[in-house]
């Protein structure tokens, strides 16, 4: 059942686990999100400020490492500054970790995938990840 005056936007990547195993806690949960597949949208640059502000949190500790160009583009490096990393995220959209979600309860990078129940006004009955651990037990 869709929730109108609960909106849910997951900024997703089909690829990833994590982003997958939040989707479907939110769909288990019954709610459907507004998915954003921000690899193929990329960010704006208001948008992705206001989630820094949102969650709140800075470039770096958003920034991905795992499976990017983060260390080609020499981000890991300490003494590069967050306005640095920024632009680079606005340029290569997979530099954001992810999946981020946005509920009227907040917005948070979903990592682990449980971490989205904290967004949900309602949970799922029960609810196994795609790798088969248990998060909520059935019958619960």
């Amino acid at each position: 059942m869709s929730d109108a005056g609960f909106p849910i936007t997951i900024y997703h990547n089909a690829d990833c686990g994590t982003s997958r195993n939040a989707l479907a806690m939110i769909r288990a949960a019954g709610y459907e999100p507004i998915v954003i597949e921000y690899l193929k949208v990329g960010w704006g640059r208001e948008l992705l400020e206001a989630i820094l502000a949102d969650i709140p949190t800075t470039p770096r500790e958003l920034l991905r490492e795992k499976g990017t160009p983060a260390a080609e583009l020499r981000l890991l490096d300490p003494a590069v500054s967050d306005d640095l990393i920024f632009e680079a995220m606005l340029a290569h959209p997979i530099l954001v970790n992810r999946p981020i979600v946005a509920s009227p309860m907040g917005v948070k990078l979903c990592r682990p995938s449980e971490v989205v129940l904290d967004l949900l006004a309602r949970r799922p009955a029960s609810f196994a990840k795609e790798d088969g651990e248990v998060v909520i037990p059935g019958g619960m």
